[in-house]
C-alpha cells in the first residue's frame, strides 16, 4: 500500500513552497515548547541506548533535539523537499534523516530491520493523514518498536478544528502560515480521540501513559496568544511488554 499520488504531490507542495527560516510551517514551534515536555513523558519508559525514530519529522526541528536524548535519532518524512530542509538545517549531521512512507510496510520493516527495535517519536501525524492509510501508519509505529522500544504520540483532538477556525477567521482571513496549510489542501484535526485510540489498539500498542496537552504552533491569534492546539498523548509500548520501563538512561 502507498500513499495517494494527491496526497504525496500536497506535501511536496508544500514544503517546496517553504522557506527554511526556522518557524516558517505553523507547527515548527521550537523544542522547548515540543519535543522538550514530549521526552519528559517518554524517557522514564524508554531505553535511551536504542535509537530514536522521529515519523513525519518535517524540517528536523524536533528530531535534532530528541538527538541529545537518545544514543542516535532518526528523521523520515513522505516529503523528499521536507527530508532536504532537515539536512540544510543540521549541517553537523547530529541527526539522521531519510525519506519514508509510513504506509508502505515493506519499506518500514527494511528501516527496522537496519536499525532494530526503536524508539518512536510521532507528533500530529494520524490526523493528516487520508482515513485509509491510517492504520498502515499506527501500525509502522508498531513494526519499529518491535519488542524492545517505546513511542510517544500526539494528535491534535477535533476539537483543534474550533481553535483554527478561530484563527482563520481574522479580518484578513487565515493568516499566512495557516492559508499555505490550507491551500495546498492538508487537512488538520480530522482524527477523533476515538479512532486514535482505536488505530493504536488495532496495532498491537499498549498505552502505558497517556493525557491531554496542548501542541503549540508558531502563529498567534490578534491579541498575541500564540496559537495552540488541544490534543492527547500517549506512551506505548507493544502489547503485552508494557511493564515497567527500559532501564537504559
Amino acid at each position: 500500500m502507498d500513499v495517494s499520488q494527491r496526497y504525496r504531490q500536497a506535501w511536496e507542495g508544500y514544503w517546496s513552497a517553504t522557506s527554511d527560516t526556522p518557524g516558517e510551517a505553523i507547527w515548527d514551534s521550537e523544542p522547548l515548547l515540543t519535543s522538550a515536555p514530549h521526552a519528559e513523558l517518554l524517557l522514564p519508559h524508554a531505553d535511551t541506548s536504542l535509537p530514536v525514530v522521529d515519523l513525519g519529522c518535517g524540517n528536523g526541528t524536533q528530531t535534532r533535539y530528541l538527538a541529545t536524548c537518545f544514543r542516535r535519532a532518526i528523521g523520515v518524512d513522505l516529503s523528499h523537499a521536507a527530508i532536504a530542509h532537515a539536512r540544510r538545517a543540521d549541517p553537523g549531521g547530529v541527526a539522521e534523516f531519510a525519506q519514508l512512507d509510513l504506509v508502505d510496510a515493506a519499506a518500514v520493516a527494511a528501516l527496522h530491520e537496519r536499525t532494530g527495535d526503536t524508539n518512536v517519536y510521532m507528533r500530529a501525524v494520524i490526523h493528516q493523514s487520508e482515513p485509509e492509510a491510517r492504520a498502515a501508519v499506527a501500525a509502522a509505529v508498531a513494526t519499529l518498536l518491535g519488542e524492545r522500544g517505546r513511542a510517544f504520540v500526539v494528535e491534535p483532538t477535533p476539537a483543534s478544528k474550533d481553535v483554527l477556525q478561530q484563527v482563520a477567521q481574522g479580518p484578513d482571513g487565515p493568516p499566512e502560515k495557516l492559508r499555505r496549510v490550507l491551500d495546498h489542501g492538508l487537512k488538520p484535526a480530522s482524527a477523533s480521540e476515538e479512532e486514535v485510540r482505536r488505530l493504536l489498539r488495532d496495532a498491537g500498542l499498549a498505552t502505558l501513559a497517556d493525557g491531554a496537552t496542548a501542541l503549540a504552533q508558531t502563529e498567534y491569534l490578534p491579541d498575541g496568544t500564540r496559537v495552540a492546539l488541544p490534543a492527547r498523548w500517549f506512551v506505548l509500548a507493544p502489547a503485552g511488554r508494557g511493564n515497567g520501563n527500559g532501564g537504559g538512561r
